[in-house]
């Protein structure tokens, strides 16, 4: 089961069950999340590995990153034979099941929605407390604007790569193909950091989940561009601020969902900002106002949830033509 119309059916069924569902709070108490497994594996490399030179360091995250990837994607595929063995149609169910852990659809706007209403409810404090839940700046620096506009970033950008990404492997290659992504995305997360401790070490993982995220973050540019027409915002300011800005942002990848967002909503996001007390230079997305408010998030969360419903629906046409050319 690793070629369409297959695993698009996987995928349909994941991101059905993961919009309705989510991950469960009780499931992660019972047994953790795909993610904090694929984490201590990581963790237990780099406290073996991450020793020496920064050219043996590097070697080492090299092999690390082999390693995490050839078990990962073992377990994937020993899971995704023993599904088969229930028959076709069981094991769609069984793996789209399963692969449901791999988007967060749901978490994500959790998460940007409690920014939103701390804002509203709790005032600066309360926003501050839940944007440090999804946002790696110094929250004590930030105001109201500034708060709002951390919330607007990580939603655009964890639509990529946290959305749009592994639903993209797991609608090319299947569990195996969005289990090794998350892999990948996970790594990059933990050690993928350019400090003393992980540049060496963390280079192959941040240059591999550069890769593996270029195709996303460009689809995704475009779902919101797409969400922004549909909900009457701005969808050619979409597009020019994607086009005009995006190659500018300090990686490759987030600039595009981060532009397009700017844009859809006439706002300016990224620019220079403060990550542990150090100054991370960056241009600007989009050219509009910085005073981004509790409204706006409510907006980027409108058209986040619009973009989702939009790759839902091609997911579903691209099905149907592939079992229609199957058929």
């Amino acid at each position: 089961m690793v070629h369409p119309p297959d695993t698009l059916a996987l995928l349909a069924i994941a991101l059905g069950v993961e919009a309705a569902a989510g991950y469960p709070d009780a499931l992660y108490r019972a047994v953790g999340h795909p993610v904090t497994w694929i984490g201590r594996l990581i963790a237990a490399l780099e406290r073996s590995l991450n020793r020496g030179s920064p050219g043996r360091r590097r070697l080492a995250g090299v092999l690390a990153l082999a390693l995490l990837l050839g078990v990962v994607g073992a377990v994937a595929a020993a899971l995704t034979g023993l599904a088969g063995l229930a028959g076709p149609l069981p094991a769609l169910v069984i793996l789209g099941i399963l692969a449901a852990s791999l988007p967060a659809q749901r978490s994500l706007h959790d998460h940007v929605t409690a920014v939103e209403n701390g804002l509203r409810t709790g005032g600066l404090e309360a926003g501050r407390r839940a944007v440090a839940m999804i946002v790696g700046r110094d929250p004590e620096r930030l105001d109201e604007a500034a708060v709002c506009r951390a919330a607007i970033e990580s939603l655009s950008e964890n639509f990529s790569d946290g959305i749009v990404a592994p639903s993209f492997w797991l609608g090319c290659l299947g569990l195996p193909g969005g289990a090794l992504y998350k892999a990948v995305n996970t790594a990059d997360s933990m050690i993928g950091h350019r400090t003393p401790r992980y540049e060496a070490f963390g280079w192959a993982a941040a240059r591999l989940d550069d890769l593996v995220n270029l195709p996303a973050s460009r689809l995704a540019g475009l779902l919101i561009a797409g969400a922004a027409w549909l909900r009457g915002a701005d969808a050619r300011g979409a597009l020019r601020a994607m086009a005009r800005d995006a190659r500018r942002h300090r990686s490759p990848n987030a600039g595009w969902p981060e532009a397009a967002m700017a844009g859809a909503l006439g706002l300016r996001l990224a620019g220079p900002r403060v990550y542990d007390g150090a100054l991370v230079a960056d241009a600007h997305m989009g050219d509009g106002r910085a005073g981004a408010t509790p409204d706006d998030i409510g907006r980027a969360l409108a058209l986040y949830r619009t973009a989702c419903v939009i790759q839902a629906g091609l997911v579903l046409a691209l099905l149907t033509l592939g079992f229609a050319v199957a058929g």
